[in-house]
């Protein structure tokens, strides 16, 4: 079986093997808990004048962001989608919030993941954030996106 995360990272950033299998066990619960366990994803590691470039021409937002999720709705294909998420910006938001890269990373990848799979925390009544939620404190991770701007 192929792994459920194509891997892309554009970056000089490296994290290790432990931290890739996290992402793994993150992805895996979200799919199970909605029913798509044979889906897959991928992930873009960049920095923040790629993630910049993309905002601008998918969202014609000309700024930095943390990350963007570029959902695949195919009935024929097992990708679910893209997430890009700049470590520039991840690591200047952990710096700013005493906690490592790869935490701040796996709360993107989570609040990432969750669009791709039809939640929109701009949209909906709290379902976006109240999964967050649960996923984050079932990885024992520190405080969310979206508990962060509230």
């Amino acid at each position: 079986m192929s792994p459920k995360i194509d891997y892309h990272n554009q970056t000089p950033y490296v994290l290790e093997k432990h931290f890739y299998d996290l992402l793994e066990k993150i992805f895996d619960k979200i799919l199970k808990d909605s029913n798509l366990s044979d889906k897959q994803c991928e992930v873009l590691l960049v920095d923040n004048a790629t993630i910049q470039s993309f905002n601008k021409d998918y969202r014609n937002k000309d700024e930095i962001t943390d990350v963007l999720s570029f959902p695949l709705k195919s009935e024929f294909s097992p990708l679910i989608g893209s997430v890009l998420i700049s470590l520039d910006y991840a690591q200047s938001i952990a710096n700013a919030l005493k906690h490592s890269l790869e935490e701040e990373i796996a709360l993107l990848f989570i609040h990432g993941i969750l669009h791709l799979i039809g939640f929109d925390h701009e949209r909906d009544e709290g379902e976006h954030r109240a999964k967050e939620e649960e996923i984050i404190h079932l990885f024992n991770l520190p405080q969310s996106l979206i508990m962060r701007n509230s």
